[in-house]
């Protein structure tokens, strides 16, 4: 039995809402741990600042230890009610995909309008040298991804097709 299209439509927003107070909470962690230097740049912890892998997977941006754990593990912790209930599709996992993108896209706009150190004044290319490409006012990954995580929230949220049955 199919859930009405009002209930779908009110899973996807109560998840895409709950998905973005985690993203609040974590700018809040990540402010604390960062101060005024994102992306980990001065934390002590490894860096790879170039190779065509991150130019090509990675948006440019340098990868670090830090990132190399943390991305991981939102991305499981995104999964953990699926392996919690046991049960697995590719509904659910799209819906997860979708949680991811939007979590890092909120979570990284929003360190930057919370945190006293930095704030939106400065969200700009000149400032935010780990973003090196830009579109207008955001870098491209948030648009990008953020129009990603709307397709995917909508796919998510379709009816389950019913097998189509040939002639009696």
């Amino acid at each position: 039995m199919s859930h009405s299209p009002r209930r779908r439509v009110a899973a996807v927003v109560s998840t895409a809402l709950y998905t973005l107070l985690l993203a609040f909470f974590f700018a809040h962690v990540e402010i604390e741990i960062e101060g005024s230097h994102g992306w980990a740049t001065s934390l002590p912890t490894w860096r790879i600042e170039h190779h065509w892998l991150l130019d090509l997977l990675w948006g440019g941006r340098p990868m670090t230890g830090y990132h190399a754990w943390v991305f991981p593990f939102i991305a499981l912790a995104f999964h953990f009610p699926m392996v919690f209930r046991g049960f697995w599709s590719w509904r659910a996992q799209v819906r997860v995909l979708a949680c991811v993108m939007l979590f890092w896209v909120a979570e990284d706009g929003l360190w930057f309008v919370l945190n006293p150190a930095f704030g939106l004044a400065r969200f700009t290319p000149e400032n935010v040298p780990w973003h090196r490409h830009w579109w207008g006012p955001a870098p491209t990954d948030y648009w990008v991804f953020g129009f990603l995580c709307i397709v995917l929230f909508v796919l998510s949220a379709l009816p389950k097709s019913r097998p189509v049955s040939g002639p009696s």
